[in-house]
């Protein structure tokens, strides 16, 4: 029972110590708590501050920057003001300026006025004397005024006309020693393009025959044979009534070469009908090929042009077919070559291939087909596809300006081609035409008053005037050979240039005896 109440004792005892265990931590949270709090009361306050203070700068920093919008505003305002009273002085001073000056401008024109009078009074008195002067001038001249006026505006007529024929002559003279080269280019232009190509000479060849009784075996039993020939050769043959002889026609003149050659071996034979006019002209094809690729060949190594191509050749070879203003195209082409080389060599420039330019400058001429573009231009196209050089295809595509010149080459071909074609005797023309020509360059100049004989000569490259020189003075004579030169450049087609020379002179004969 004591070791009961001894346990129970101390039971007790130590949930006494516990509780006051308890008792004194709860007193401790509690007065940690309390210490908290105040501490946090006391950061609240400082935090309090510093935002008032934080807004207070805030606050001045706006009331500034405000403040010095506000002054900005105003000086601005103020300085307006100012530049809009220094306007106001300005537009005060110009009316007063302006009012000044329209005070003067009516001063003025008063003044004006008032002289005016005195100038309209002088000028009637003026004109008083001057009816006077001229009736006295009248009454001693016995000229009317009309009269007066025309006999010196023929006299200024008369001068003027001596006046301009000088300047003419001054402006020709002047021409003569600057434009010379142009005056060549030109000159080489006309040659090469003005002359027209006679139709008869590129498209017709005449088969002679030894009697009209051919004509009948070629014509065949209801023209079989003649309709064989014509379809084996694609040209048109003409039998008519001319003597001895039948008209062979087309534009490609190497059928029309064939079909002569084929002509001649039939009527050589005797032997004349379809069957064997398809044989004999098959024949001739193979022959004039073959003879074409020899020709191009035997120019080529005649010239010393080396690694042309095959069809180059035989275009070369062709050209011997083929005239230009009844200039055999292949002679042409040589000369031509011939003249290049020379003149290359002579400018320090590479001989051989301007002599290859010069041969092929026309190749396009006489291609297997007939596009549409100038022959300049297919030559320089048909040489850019066999390879030949650039100078090589510039110099043929450039020497009609058909393209810009590039190299050197190409002006001496251009100049080459025209000495080649322009020189006396190179192109023919029909007689007829020629002859026409030379009558209507005598029968223009003699339209004009006071021309006595006219003469073309020089195969119509010279028209000589004689003149009267009773009738035409020499101004006149000047003046006359200018407006025949222009009548014939305006009115007549002439290959090269036309010299017009005008004659006057004064010839006393008398006899002894």
């Amino acid at each position: 029972m004591d070791i009961f109440i001894y346990v129970l004792i101390g039971v007790v005892a130590l949930g006494i110590g516990a509780l006051a265990t308890i008792m004194i931590q709860k007193s401790l949270a509690k007065s940690r708590a309390k210490l908290i709090v105040e501490e946090a009361e006391r950061e609240a306050a400082l935090i309090k501050q510093n935002k008032l203070l934080e807004a207070r700068e805030e606050e001045i920093k706006i009331k500034s920057e405000a403040e010095k919008q506000a002054q900005a505003r105003l000086s601005k305002v103020q300085s307006i003001e100012a530049k809009q009273k220094q306007r106001e002085l300005q537009l005060n001073q110009q009316q007063s300026e302006n009012q000044r000056a329209r005070n003067e401008n009516e001063a003025v024109k008063a003044n004006l006025e008032a002289q005016q009078g005195v100038i309209d009074a002088r000028k009637a008195e003026l004109d008083r004397l001057h009816r006077k002067a001229q009736d006295e001038l009248e009454h001693i001249s016995g000229l009317s005024s009309e009269e007066a006026k025309e006999k010196l505006v023929e006299s200024l007529k008369d001068e003027a006309k001596t006046a301009a024929a000088s300047y003419i002559n001054d402006i020709m003279d002047e021409a003569k020693m600057t434009a010379n080269k142009e005056a060549k280019r030109i000159v080489v232009q006309s040659i090469q393009r003005v002359a027209t190509e006679t139709a008869i000479e590129n498209s017709v060849t005449v088969f002679h025959i030894d009697s009209d009784e051919i004509k009948g075996r070629i014509i065949g039993r209801e023209g079989r044979n003649i309709r064989a020939l014509e379809a084996a050769t694609g040209i048109e043959i003409i039998v008519d009534d001319t003597p001895e002889a039948i008209v062979l026609s087309g534009f490609d003149p190497v059928r029309r070469e064939i079909a002569r050659l084929a002509l001649h071996q039939l009527v050589a034979d005797g032997r004349i009908h379809p069957a064997r006019i398809e044989e004999v002209v098959a024949k001739v094809r193979k022959q004039i090929e073959e003879e074409i690729i020899e020709t191009g060949k035997r120019t080529a190594i005649d010239l010393g042009i080396h690694g042309l191509h095959p069809d180059l050749i035989r275009l070369v070879g062709k050209m011997k077919y083929r005239s230009s203003y009844g200039q055999n195209l292949l002679q042409h082409s040589r000369e031509t070559a011939n003249l290049c080389a020379i003149m290359a060599s002579e400018l320090g420039l590479n001989p051989k291939k301007a002599r290859r330019a010069g041969l092929l400058h026309d190749i396009g001429k006489v291609p297997d087909e007939e596009p549409e573009l100038p022959h300049a231009l297919l030559g320089m196209k048909l040489a850019e596809k066999y390879k030949e050089k650039p100078e090589i295809c510039n110099a043929i595509g450039a020497h009609h300006d058909e393209v810009e010149q590039t190299t050197l080459l190409a002006p001496i071909v251009q100049v080459c081609d025209a000495i080649s074609g322009a020189r006396p005797g190179a192109r023919r023309e029909i007689v007829e035409a020629y002859i026409k020509r030379l009558n209507d360059l005598e029968q223009l100049a003699l339209s004009y008053p006071g021309v006595i004989k006219t003469y073309a000569i020089q195969a119509g490259r010279e028209l000589r005037v004689i003149v009267g020189a009773d009738k035409i003075d020499d101004v006149e004579t000047e003046k006359l050979s200018s407006e025949i030169a222009k009548r014939i450049q305006d009115e007549m087609t002439y290959p090269g240039q036309v010299k017009i020379t005008v004659i006057r002179e004064t010839r006393s004969v008398s006899f002894a005896k």
